[in-house]
């Protein structure tokens, strides 16, 4: 594992690199309606959709939308808790804080911007309802994809925090629901 040093300078390499393609996408937020259309995914993206789903699960679903629920809130805290271990560890400062030619649609929650916390919670969600729940992850896919882009578009993200975020959030979904599924199901049953 590389130490914080390493990885600071690292990432000072790879900041330069992805800097003039973040400020390409940065340059969106001119436009009003997209600079709105991201403000509100990105608000919608710090959990709210997320939750309403899960709170929906059993009315969805009545067969196994409590153990679709479950599982979902079980991976959320291991997403949240794995991302917050990386940006403390990895400490990579957002492209807004690199680069003030590089505008902040809005607030962040955290300081760090290395892996992207909206993007590994959509990409994982939407993963768990792919392998659950099927229709309701291909409703949700453009949802998943916008969060996505909203952290470049925003200033908030480079794209290669947003792909780490995707890569790390698909695989603790695939994981949950190959490892975790049949225990929440049983856990669901006894309710």
């Amino acid at each position: 594992m590389p130490s914080p040093s390493k990885a600071s300078r690292f990432f000072n390499v790879v900041d330069q690199r992805e800097f003039a393609l973040c400020q390409s996408i940065n340059r969106t937020l001119r436009f009003r309606p997209v600079e709105g259309y991201f403000r509100v995914v990105s608000r919608l993206g710090d959990g709210w959709l997320w939750y309403l789903v899960i709170l929906a699960m059993p009315l969805l679903r009545p067969q196994n939308g409590l153990s679709i629920a479950l599982l979902m809130v079980a991976t959320g805290l291991t997403c949240t808790i794995t991302y917050k271990l990386l940006k403390r560890w990895l400490i990579r400062e957002r492209p807004f804080i690199s680069f003030p030619s590089i505008s902040c649609g809005t607030p962040p929650l955290d300081r760090y911007s290395f892996p992207s916390g909206h993007t590994l919670h959509a990409v994982c969600f939407n993963t768990v309802l792919a392998m659950t729940a099927t229709e309701l992850a291909w409703l949700l896919l453009p949802f998943t994809l916008s969060v996505a882009a909203s952290r470049v578009v925003l200033g908030l993200h480079y794209p290669s925090d947003v792909a780490a975020g995707s890569l790390i959030g698909g695989c603790l979904g695939l994981l949950s629901v190959s490892c975790f599924y049949d225990v929440f199901s049983q856990i669901a049953a006894t309710a």
